[in-house]
Parts: C-alpha cells; structure tokens; sequence
C-alpha cells in the first residue's frame, strides 16, 4: 500500500506500490484547517493540504510557516515523506518537519484493534523523530501540527557575480542572510546570490513571488522547447544549448525571475513583501483549464520538459573542495554544463542538521541539478560523462546525502548507512508495520533491506541504475570506457579524470 495525495511530483518509485495488486491510499480529502491556537502560534491540518494552502490559511490569522520548499504544490504528509526543505540556517532550519510538535499516523495493526492504529506523537516521543520524515514506509499520517510565526515581512535582491570565489562565499553567505540561496550558472562562471532577509512590517512593499519556470506556459511553446533540446542532443550541438544556456538566464534576470513590486510589474530591487506572498509558488497548477492549451511546463499530458533531478546535500567542511572539481570539470570542458544552465544552473540551498533519524546529518549545502532526459533509456545525453562524474564525486566522494524524492537510484547506493539513527528508524518501523504492509521492494532496497538499487544490464548507466563499471554499462559515444572490474579510487567509477 502506498498514499496518494492530490498532486504527485517525487522523481523515484517512492509512491508507487509493487505489481499489479498494490492499494493506493488517498489523502485527497484530507485538506482541512482542524485548529488554530493564535496564543500558541500552533496550526493543525489533514496531511493533504498542498503547502499552498498551509500558507493562505496561516496568513488568514496573521501566522507564517517560516521555511519552506519553493514549490507550493506538495502536500503537507508528502514534505514529511521527502524531508523537503526551503533554504535557511537560521532557527530550526529550512526542512518544515522540525517544526512539527505533534503528528497523527495510522499504521496497520490486528484484528482485535480494527486492523488500524492510530498513534499520536508529541514533540517529547522519540518516535517522533521517525515519522517526520517517513518514506511513507510507517503508515499514512493524517494530521500534523505546526508551530508557525507571527506574520512578516522579507526584502529580496538578486546579486550577479563571478563564481571565482564561489567556494569561500557560499560557506559564510548563509549565515549573513536568512533566507540566503545560490543559483550557480558554471558553464557562465556566474552566480546570483540571493540577498534575502527579514524586515519591520512597516517597509513598504507588496511583492510577489510568480517564478517564471513555475507558470502556466503555452503547450505549443513548451513542445518546441523540447523539439529544440531533442535536436541539439542528437545533434551534438553543444553551441546551440549553450546559446540556449545564456539566453534563459540572460531572460530570467531580466524579468527578476517573475517576482514583482505590487504583484504587477517589477520596478527594482529590493522587493519588499510579505512572507505568504514570497515564500513560494507553482501558478500553473492552479492555471484556467482551457484543455491543455497551457499547462505546467513538464506536464506528461503534453509534450514537455522531461528530465533528471540529481539532488544531494554535502557538510560545510567539503562544500568548497566539491564546487572546485565541478570548476576543475568546466576548465576542461567549457561546454559541459550549458544543458544544465537551460533548467536555471545549480540552486544552492541551506540546510541544518535536523533531530529526524532520516533527515539532514550536519549543517550544509543541498545542491539541486535538474537536467535534460531522453525518452530513450539507452540513449546517451551529450556530455553525459560530466554529469556522471559530478554526481559520482558527490555521493561517493564526498558522502553527500541524497534528497529522498529527487535522484536516480544510484545516488541511494549505501546512503542509509549515513545516517547515524538509521537503527532506531527501522526500529520503529518493524513496531509499526511489521509486515512491511506500507513498503515496497524500492523502498526495501533504499533501506538497505533488500539487494537490487543497482542493476547489472547493458546501458544502465544512462538512467542512473548502475554505476559505471563495465565497458557494457556506458555507451561507446560517450567517448570513455570503463576497464571492467576496475574500482576507481574516491569517486570508485570510470570518468573523464580517471581516464587521464
């Protein structure tokens, strides 16, 4: 059994049950406001209200959640599922689950008790700290209590720079800036740092936060996109993506990534507005229904954007040696890194080490690189060899956390051993489903429970099911082979440095 919710948008099998047979359990018409204690600044909810929601309510009665993923559209029992997080190493952190202070789940249980438990969690039961971030392997949670904010007011500005400093800037820029984040664009060799903190309610300012990849955009534009990216992949043209590259972000900055003044138009930074207008967005999920004539740019039902999510957090005492070797990759191949400047670089945000056995380990940086996919699995990306690399030397070398519904399967590889209370999760998961009813074999193998995250079959590389170490995992036209049974050291694949 797995839950569903509303809207759906885990890259990996996180949600999907096994076979043919699997029940999907909907949390649908679990959106309601249950309380509101202003005097406690507590908020209770169903576990599927959309973030959206949580937001409007809260500002209904002058309350803000503080920290939050930029897109509105996951539920609140899916933030808890994946451990999403916006970015902040202030207070408790940008993940939304440590600021849960209680949690209701009902989780499988015998006949003498109606074959369902309902189990309630309080901020003083360690049991807690495995719930709230679940997997969904517990059972459904249906209820969550927040502590939220009095309402307030944030002043954004978007700073354009060179990353040759990028290395010593990000380690310190978080602590100058609450709601600091890094968009890094290494093809450029140029990042926006994100200036953004809290200010008096007074400020003048009504800003909106409308992000420009998150609108409601014409199907027809959306499909030429795509017929463009298909065409320069199979076509080699690396000039042609990275005009494409520079264009985007030339266009992005220009019209401030979609934020306004007054909700209208964009006169200048800063832009000065309230949290529940700033904090997030997604206005294409909730767009006109005009059949299909727009829609979110990578939704399936039209011809869109498709692509990998590769995704994983690393501790401050390795970010800089990690942004050096991308540096060190784009020194050698200039060109490399143009597709992923296309889907707006490499967003840097802050995370804090977190109490939930499967949540952060150590305060960080969590690096978000979205880039093209074919619809082909045995088709090879154009300099597919860096992007490898890059997200090889990420979790092998430098042990970086993967985001739980981001990522291919090979960035699960070992991680669960990262994590220093892995046990006591899956102690509690034995106690509150011990027939594994809510897990399945993808889950099982993410845990560490099962073998199989990673397969052994002609191409499975490409699609992240393996790692390199085969001549027969990578194709030929990547320009590199593997020598079979060769480990290589640190990274432990075949790359572009391996080979030199």
């Amino acid at each position: 059994m797995k839950v569903a919710t509303s809207t759906s948008h885990s890259i990996p099998k996180l949600a999907c049950p096994d076979g043919e047979n699997g029940l999907l359990i909907s949390t649908k018409n679990l959106d309601q406001t249950i309380n509101v204690d202003k005097s406690s600044m507590t908020m209770t909810v169903g576990s599927g209200m959309t973030l959206r929601e949580l937001i409007s309510k809260a500002a209904e009665v002058g309350l803000a959640l503080p920290y939050a993923p930029y897109w509105w559209g996951l539920t609140v029992g899916g933030m808890l599922g994946t451990g999403a997080h916006g970015s902040s190493l202030w207070g408790l952190g940008s993940a939304v689950h440590d600021y849960i202070v209680q949690l209701r789940i009902v989780t499988p249980a015998g006949p003498e008790e109606g074959y369902a438990k309902v189990r309630i969690l309080e901020s003083d039961n360690p049991e807690l700290n495995a719930a709230k971030v679940s997997l969904g392997v517990l059972g459904v949670i249906s209820q969550v209590t927040l502590k939220l904010q009095p309402m307030f007011k944030r002043s954004i500005t978007f700073l354009e720079m060179n990353d040759s400093s990028l290395g010593d800037q990000a380690l310190s820029f978080g602590y100058q800036h609450e709601f600091a984040d890094v968009s890094w664009h290494p093809s450029q060799k140029k990042v926006i740092y994100r200036v953004d903190d809290r200010v008096a309610t007074n400020a003048l300012g009504n800003g909106l936060n409308d992000f420009t990849g998150f609108r409601s955009t014409p199907s027809l534009v959306v499909a030429a996109v795509r017929s463009t990216e298909e065409i320069q992949e199979s076509t080699n043209d690396a000039n042609g993506i990275c005009l494409n590259a520079a264009t985007t972000i030339f266009t992005l900055k220009a019209t401030a990534y979609g934020y306004t003044n007054d909700g209208i138009i964009f006169k200048g930074y800063p832009i000065v507005g309230y949290q529940n207008r700033l904090q997030a967005s997604g206005s294409c999920l909730n767009g006109i229904q005009d059949a299909l004539l727009t829609a979110c740019p990578w939704d399936p039902r039209v011809k869109g954007l498709f692509f990998h999510q590769t995704t994983f957090s690393i501790g401050f005492s390795k970010v800089k040696g990690f942004i050096e070797d991308v540096q060190n990759l784009v020194n050698l191949v200039p060109k490399a890194l143009c597709g992923i400047d296309i889907y707006n670089g490499i967003l840097m945000r802050y995370v804090k080490a977190s109490s939930a056995y499967l949540g952060k380990q150590e305060d960080g940086i969590d690096f978000d690189i979205t880039y093209y996919r074919s619809k082909d699995p045995n088709k090879p990306r154009l300099y597919e060899d860096i992007l490898e690399e890059i997200e090889q030397i990420a979790m092998f070398k430098y042990g970086g956390l993967p985001h739980w519904g981001k990522n291919r399967n090979v960035a699960f590889l070992g991680a669960v051993k990262e994590y220093r209370n892995a046990a006591e999760f899956m102690k509690v998961k034995e106690n509150y489903d011990p027939n594994g009813l809510f897990s399945s074999e993808w889950t099982d193998q993410v845990l560490g429970l099962k073998n199989g995250i990673t397969i052994d079959k002609d191409g499975c590389a490409l699609e992240g099911l393996c790692i390199c170490s085969q001549d027969n995992h990578c194709a030929p036209k990547l320009g590199y082979f593997c020598r079979p049974g060769k480990i290589y050291k640190d990274a432990r694949v075949c790359t572009l440095s391996a080979k030199r």
